[in-house]
C-alpha cells in the first residue's frame, strides 16, 4: 500500500484498528493491537530460536549464531549450527505453527475452546497410525510417518462423517471428537500391550513427542505443506469469521457455510496430522496457543495468524527450557507442553465453569 493512501479510525469490538482504503474501493482493516501482539510473537520465537541453536553439548553465544546463521561463522559452527540444530528448531517453527493454526480453526469451527486436535482425537488417530507401523510392521521411520498421516486423516473423515447431520455443528463435533478419541486410546494401549520390548519402547519414546534427531528430511515436508495451506485458509478466514455468527446469518451474507467447514476442517486435519507425524503427539500446543492469542489480541474472531505465531513460540520456548533447565535432550518437548498444557486444560474448565458455559 501506498503511504499517500486515505486512512480512518475505526471502531471493532473496543479495539483500536485501521481501515486502509485504496482506489477502486478495495480497503484492509487493519487491527493494531493484533499487529503488534503478532510482531511481539515474532521477536520472541526469533530469540528463543537463537538462544536454542546457542544450546547444547557445545554452547554457543548468540552472537556468534548470528553470524554463522549469516554465513560469516567457522567450519566447526556452521556444521553444528546448519546441520544439526537449525533443522530442528525449523521443525519445532513449523509444527508449532501447524498446531496452532489448527487447533484456532477447530476452536472456531466448533465454536468451543476446548475443540482442539487434541480432545477430538485426531493426536490418538496420528498415534495410532504410527503404532500400528512400529508395533505391527516394523517400519522404518518414513514408514511411521506415513502412517501416522494417514491415521490423522481417516480419524478426521470418520469425526466429520459422525458428526454431519444436516451439517456439522459444535458441541456434536466436540462429543464425537471426543468418544473417537477413548476408543483410540484403548486400541493404542493394546497396541503396545502386543508389542516386542524394543518396538514397545520405540512406541513409546515416540507418543512423548521429541523433536529430538530432527533434521531437513522432516523440514522440507513440512515447509511445503504450510506454504500451500496457510493461503488456503487465509483466503477462507472472512468465511469463518462470519459463520461464528450462526449459520442462519452466514447464509443469508452470501457464505457457503458447509463448504468453508469442509475445506478448513480438511486443512486443519491435514496441518495436525503433518504435525504430529514430524514430531509425535506434543501435547496441548493447539489447545493452548489459541486461547493465548485471543487473550494477548483482545480480539473474538478466529485470530489465525496470532495463533500461528504463538504456536511457534510455545514449542520452541517448552522446546529451549526442557534442554536449560533439565539438562541436553533429557526431557522430550512433548512433557513440558503436556505439563504446561495439562495445567491451562484445569484452568480453562474452571473459569468456563464459573461462566455458565459448561
Amino acid at each position: 500500500m501506498k503511504s499517500n493512501l486515505p486512512v480512518r479510525s475505526a471502531l471493532g469490538a473496543g479495539r483500536a484498528s485501521r481501515v486502509v482504503r485504496a482506489p477502486g474501493g478495495l480497503s484492509l482493516r487493519l487491527d493494531v493491537r493484533a499487529l503488534v501482539v503478532v510482531v511481539a510473537l515474532l521477536l520472541a520465537a526469533l530469540a528463543a530460536t537463537v538462544a536454542l541453536i546457542g544450546t547444547g553439548d557445545f554452547p554457543i553465544p548468540a552472537g556468534d549464531v548470528l553470524r554463522t546463521l549469516l554465513g560469516d561463522g567457522n567450519a566447526g559452527q556452521e556444521y553444528i549450527v546448519n546441520e544439526l540444530r537449525l533443522p530442528r528448531v525449523l521443525v519445532g517453527l513449523l509444527v508449532g505453527a501447524a498446531l496452532g493454526l489448527g487447533g484456532a480453526l477447530f476452536q472456531s469451527i466448533s465454536r468451543n475452546p476446548l475443540g482442539s486436535p487434541d480432545v477430538l482425537g485426531l493426536s490418538q488417530g496420528s498415534t495410532a497410525g504410527a503404532l500400528v507401523m512400529i508395533v505391527l510392521f516394523s517400519g522404518s521411520a518414513d514408514a511411521v510417518t506415513l502412517g501416522s498421516l494417514a491415521g490423522g486423516l481417516g480419524t478426521g473423515l470418520a469425526i466429520y462423517l459422525l458428526a454431519w447431520k444436516r451439517g456439522v455443528h459444535g458441541y456434536r463435533l466436540v462429543l464425537v471428537g471426543i468418544g473417537v478419541s477413548a476408543v483410540l486410546s484403548a486400541v493404542n494401549g493394546y497396541l503396545i500391550t502386543k508389542a516386542d520390548l524394543i518396538d514397545a519402547a520405540r512406541a513409546v519414546v515416540w507418543m512423548t513427542g521429541s523433536l529430538n534427531g530432527r533434521g531437513w528430511d522432516q523440514v522440507w515436508p513440512l515447509l511445503w505443506l504450510c506454504l500451500a495451506l496457510v493461503p488456503l485458509v487465509l483466503a477462507n478466514a472472512r468465511g469463518l469469521r462470519m459463520t461464528e455468527m450462526g449459520d442462519d446469518v452466514s447464509y443469508a451474507l452470501g457464505v457457503r457455510v458447509e463448504r468453508v467447514r469442509l475445506v478448513l476442517m480438511l486443512a486443519a486435519v491435514l496441518l495436525t496430522a503433518a504435525a504430529t507425524a514430524a514430531a509425535g503427539p506434543v501435547g496441548f500446543v493447539a489447545l493452548t496457543a489459541p486461547q493465548l492469542a485471543r487473550r494477548l489480541t483482545r480480539s473474538p474472531g478466529p485470530n489465525l495468524v496470532p495463533s500461528m505465531c504463538m504456536g511457534a513460540t510455545l514449542l520452541i520456548v517448552a522446546d529451549w527450557a526442557s534442554q536449560r533447565l533439565f539438562g541436553a535432550d533429557q526431557l522430550p518437548v512433548g512433557v513440558v507442553t503436556g505439563v504446561l498444557g495439562g495445567v491451562y486444560l484445569l484452568w480453562l474448565l474452571v473459569t468456563e465453569r464459573k461462566a455458565g458455559r459448561i
